[in-house]
Formats: structure tokens, sequence, C-alpha cells
């Protein structure tokens, strides 16, 4: 069986997990955020969870880089025969499935990149065309793919998309955002 072209395959989320989490420890945490506990799972284990029931394919970048940059790229070239890539970190694990699904489907010509927002705030995941590789693979350094993004923002082919999920700008990095966190998803149940 072949495999579908790039254009009919979804993107892979690629799961950012290889930061130290020092400002986490900094302000008072006991352990690495991503195994902080929230609401009877680990904020990693809900972001998984989440990037399970999406359906889409999935690689967890947990390998120590010196910057997320240096872990995008890393990821991004291990996945190189992906469609496209949603770059999610680690600890955002209020994101909902549904808002992966929707950054992943405004990915396409001519737009290359796609980015949530939620209540005019930017969030994540961001997501890039497999178009993007090049500049992607060579990431390095703290910034991220923020350059990348820039320069795709300036010439036009960037999908904003306003989602009522405040998970895309909800991450945990200190331990009174764990708690709001915590709040946020008490808030969800019935």
């Amino acid at each position: 069986m072949n495999a579908a072209p790039p254009e009919r395959r979804p993107p892979t989320v690629i799961v950012l997990a290889s930061g130290r989490g020092e400002r986490f420890r900094a302000a008072g945490g006991t352990v690495h955020k991503l195994q902080a506990a929230l609401a009877g799972a680990t904020v990693l284990e809900h972001t998984l969870a989440a990037v399970r029931a999406s359906g889409l394919p999935w690689h967890v970048e947990d390998v120590g880089h010196p910057g997320m940059g240096d872990s995008i790229a890393a990821a991004v070239r291990a996945t190189a025969d992906a469609a496209g890539w949603l770059i999610l970190p680690a600890d955002l694990p209020l994101v909902q499935p549904a808002t992966l699904a929707a950054v992943a489907h405004a990915l396409g010509f001519p737009m290359q990149a796609a980015q949530p927002h939620y209540r005019g705030e930017r969030g994540h995941p961001v997501g890039f065309s497999a178009a993007c590789f090049e500049p992607l693979s060579r990431l390095s350094g703290n910034q991220g793919a923020a350059p990348v993004l820039r320069e795709l923002r300036e010439a036009g082919q960037v999908a904003d998309i306003e989602v009522d999920d405040v998970g895309v700008v909800t991450d945990i990095d200190t331990p009174a955002e764990l708690a709001r966190a915590e709040a946020l998803m008490r808030a969800r149940q019935p």
C-alpha cells in the first residue's frame, strides 16, 4: 500500500517535552513541571491525552536540547516525511483535541502556517506545512519557530484561527499557573 501524498495526510503534532522546567522549580515547584499533578494525572499526561484524542500522528521530543529551536529542529528532522507539523509545548495540558484538528485543517496552500488565538491572544500549537521543512530543521537557540512564523506572517501565509479554547494560552511555568489550570479544569466539568 502506498502512503498518501503529503497534501492528503494530516500534519504530525510535535510535543516539545525537553525543557528543564527551571522557572517552575524557581517559583517553588518540587518536581519537573511536566510531572506535576493536575486533576489526577500529570501535566504531560493531559497534553498527550489531547493529542491522542485529536487522531493526528504525533512525536514526543523529550531529549535534552540547548534551546526550543534545537528541540523543534530535531523533531522535524526525526519526522521528515510528515505532511507538516503542529508545534505544541508539552506544558499546555488544557489544549482541546478539536483545536489541534482546527489548526491542522487550516494548513494548505497558500497558508504555510496556522496559529490559534483565544480572545485575541496568540497561542499554541502553531502549525507549519511540509514546505517549511528547511527553515524549521535548521532552528537553534531559545526563540523556537518565531523567526519562521514571523517571515510567513510578513508574506501573508499564516492563517489566524480564533478558537474558544483557553488551553492554547494556558501554559504551566509556575505553581500558581498550575493551580489556575486546575481551577479551569474543574470549571469545565459538568
